[in-house]
C-alpha cells in the first residue's frame, strides 16, 4: 500500500518489503539515489499528473525521479516487477475490457505517432489500455495500442500469456468466433452476449455475466492516476510503465 501525508505519497513497508528483492542490483556508475524515496517520488506525479519538474523536494531532484522512471521504462524494469508481482493463481474467471485514454494535443503534432500506440478515434488523438482482471479486479496483463485499435483481434494474445481460468466475461466487442474457439479449446467457458449481427447464437449465462462490472471499477481506479486517465507522455514504453506502475498499487490497495 502507499502512505499518504499531506498530499504526498510514499511506499508503505509492506509495499517495499515487496518490491525491493525484484530491483535492479550491482549497476555500474555511481551509487543510485535512495530507491524507496525516488520510487515514491514516481508514483507520485503519476498519481497527481503533476510536471515532473514540479515534484516536491523530499523526494529528490525531479531530473533523478524522471531519469530513474524514463530509463527503467526503456529498459522493462516496471514490466518486469509487474510480472514478478502479479499472481495468478485465482482461476474462477477473468475479465477483459479495454478504455482509452485521451493524448493531450501536444501529442497531435508529433511525428511517429502511430508508432507510439497513439491513434485517432471518435474522440480524438487517444490510447487505448487493454487488461484483463480477475475475480477481485486484479490487473493480470496490460497492452496498449493506438485509440482506433479493435477489442477482439487483442483477446487472444492477451489472455495466451495467461493460464486457463474456469470463465471468461466479456462484452460485444469480444463476440468472434475465433475467441470463442479459442477459450473453449482450453476448458474457458465464455461469458460474451450475441452480437446482434451473428447468425448462429450462443448460448450466454446472464447472471455471471453481471460479474463483469468488476473490470469497469479497474478502470475508475486505474484512471484515478491522473498520467493514466490523460496520457502525456510521448513515448509508448513510457506511458505502458505509467499504466503497469499503478496496476502494482492496485494489487496492494
Amino acid at each position: 500500500r502507499e502512505v499518504m501525508m499531506s498530499g504526498l505519497f510514499w511506499l508503505s513497508d509492506d509495499a517495499w518489503a515487496a518490491i525491493e528483492p525484484h530491483l535492479p542490483t550491482n549497476q555500474p556508475g555511481a551509487h543510485r539515489t535512495d530507491d524507496r524515496r525516488v520510487i515514491s517520488g514516481i508514483i507520485h506525479v503519476l498519481r497527481s499528473g503533476c510536471r515532473w519538474q514540479d515534484c516536491p523536494a523530499c523526494y529528490g531532484p525531479p531530473t533523478t525521479i524522471y531519469n530513474r522512471f524514463h530509463r527503467w521504462s526503456a529498459r522493462g524494469i516496471w514490466r518486469r516487477l509487474f510480472d514478478a508481482l502479479v499472481q495468478t493463481s485465482d482461476r474462477d474467471i477473468h475479465m477483459i475490457d479495454s478504455t482509452t485514454a485521451k493524448a493531450i494535443d501536444r501529442q497531435r503534432a508529433e511525428k511517429g505517432a502511430d508508432g507510439q500506440a497513439i491513434g485517432r478515434s471518435r474522440g480524438g488523438r487517444s490510447t487505448k489500455i487493454h487488461a484483463v482482471v480477475d475475480s477481485r479486479g486484479r490487473p493480470l496483463t496490460l497492452k496498449i495500442t493506438p485509440g482506433q485499435r479493435g477489442d477482439a483481434p487483442i483477446a487472444v494474445p492477451l489472455l495466451a500469456t495467461l493460464p486457463p481460468s474456469r470463465l471468461c466475461a466479456a462484452d460485444t466487442a469480444y463476440d468472434s468466433n475465433a475467441l470463442r474457439t479459442f477459450l473453449i479449446e482450453r476448458g474457458t467457458e465464455p461469458v460474451i452476449p450475441n452480437n446482434p449481427t451473428r447468425k448462429h447464437i450462443q448460448p450466454f449465462d446472464t447472471q455471471t455475466y453481471k460479474r463483469r462490472n468488476i473490470i469497469e471499477r479497474t478502470f475508475c481506479r486505474l484512471k484515478d492516476w491522473r498520467r493514466v486517465a490523460t496520457r502525456y507522455d510521448k513515448l509508448a514504453v513510457n506511458f505502458a510503465a505509467t499504466c503497469y506502475l499503478a496496476a502494482i498499487c492496485i494489487w496492494w490497495a
